[in-house]
């Protein structure tokens, strides 16, 4: 007897619904043990745990990210689709964005498709991405791409709480970027033309940054900090450092106003005497190409499930380094609701909520729905060509 969609779909939200206690569990565990970027040695243990459990091949400590991971089930028979996980928390207020959902919910999606790739053909992944939210050697995405790990991957689907259970929209690029300058110390009152103030070179950089903000564009965001500004005030500051995030809707327009910040670092040195070291402190962060193709999709499947689809502008766009996945892969990064429509993430009230009765529905829910959309795309030779046209289309149109 021929095995339908439908019944794939039926077997997967069963194995989803005896397993549930299992993977709520498992969020609520990662949501009270809360690690930063590169730290999350409980929650990449707890997801390849699973992953090992349900027959995958586990590869940690990848991409030069001890905490990340590669998981894999089936052959190289047809095509491959990659469930993202995250799972870092934010410093000081733990998983305020929801990623011990995320890590689950794409665990668990795997886990329900990948008890039957033996029979519908090609491969399940998992990518475990640690950093998400940045910091040092932070966004992992942009490493995974950069070594490579995407080269045998046809598409990629994560799904992020939210306040609305709505489409993937677009994102913004980001540069993070540490500029640190280094003077000389001398006595402030007593020896001050001996110094070279490091920190003045900071107050001028961030002097010239706000005259360059009358002539961006609406869409670039620039917003730095002072980690380092000096030892006391009776001290010239020999070392300084401001710390940025410059942002803008693509990869291109972010590195033009890049090189204008550079220069005025560069003329900050200059005009202080101090010496100017930039750094990237985490990876360079893409902004994130729809799909058309596989929002549609999403918006059928989801609505099937019960879900109510939210349709309005964005608002208030930020980063995420499935950016980075989206400019070599066909990928997805809808939203699911987890609260109220006043939610708003990297807040205690979002915190809650990820660990809440709606979450973990969210959770379920969420992991059924990607799952079927991995099986569209394993059994649907021509909806995988279709995103992978769009792909195509939209970085073609973006570079001309």
């Amino acid at each position: 007897m021929t095995t339908t969609s439908n019944d794939y779909q039926n077997a997967i939200k069963e194995s989803i619904d005896v397993n549930a206690d299992v993977y709520i569990r498992t969020s609520h565990q990662i949501h009270e043990n809360p690690e930063i970027g590169n730290e999350e040695v409980f929650a990449s243990y707890q997801l390849t745990t699973l992953l090992k459990d349900a027959g995958f091949s586990v590869t940690t400590d990848v991409a030069g990210h001890p905490t990340g991971f590669i998981a894999s089930k089936g052959k190289n028979d047809g095509p491959a689709v990659a469930f993202l996980a995250e799972y870092d928390a934010l410093p000081g207020l733990g998983h305020a964005c929801g990623h011990n959902l995320i890590g689950t919910t794409s665990v668990a999606a795997a886990i329900a498709l990948g008890e039957h790739i033996e029979h519908i053909g090609g491969r399940v992944v998992v990518l475990g991405t640690p950093a998400e939210e940045g910091g040092n050697n932070g966004s992992a995405k942009g490493s995974f791409v950069r070594e490579g790990l995407l080269e045998d991957i046809d598409a990629a689907l994560i799904i992020h709480p939210s306040s609305h259970t709505k489409r993937s929209g677009v994102s913004l690029a980001v540069d993070p970027v540490d500029y640190a300058f280094y003077g000389k110390p001398a006595h402030a009152a007593g020896a001050p033309e001996h110094g070279i103030n490091a920190l003045d070179a900071v107050i001028q950089l961030f002097n010239g940054i706000n005259a360059l903000r009358q002539h961006v564009t609406d869409d670039v965001r620039i917003h730095g900090i002072i980690p380092d500004g000096g030892e006391a005030p009776n001290i010239v500051p020999s070392f300084a450092r401001a710390r940025f995030y410059i942002r803008a809707d693509s990869r291109p327009k972010t590195d033009a106003v890049r090189a204008k910040i550079d220069a005025i670092a560069h003329g900050a040195a200059l005009a202080t005497g101090a010496e100017l070291k930039i750094i990237e402190f985490q990876n360079k962060v893409d902004n994130l190409i729809p799909n058309d193709t596989l929002n549609n999709v999403f918006a059928d499947i989801f609505t099937d499930l019960g879900e109510e689809i939210y349709l309005t502008n964005e608002t208030g766009i930020g980063s995420t380094d499935t950016g980075n996945i989206s400019q070599v892969v066909p990928t997805i990064h809808p939203y699911i609701k987890i609260g109220a429509a006043s939610l708003v993430p990297h807040t205690i009230p979002f915190r809650e909520a990820a660990a809440s009765d709606l979450g973990d529905q969210a959770l379920i829910t969420g992991a059924k729905g990607l799952a079927f959309i991995g099986l569209e795309l394993l059994t649907n030779p021509s909806l995988l060509s279709r995103a992978q046209q769009e792909l195509l289309q939209r970085k073609k149109a973006a570079s001309q």
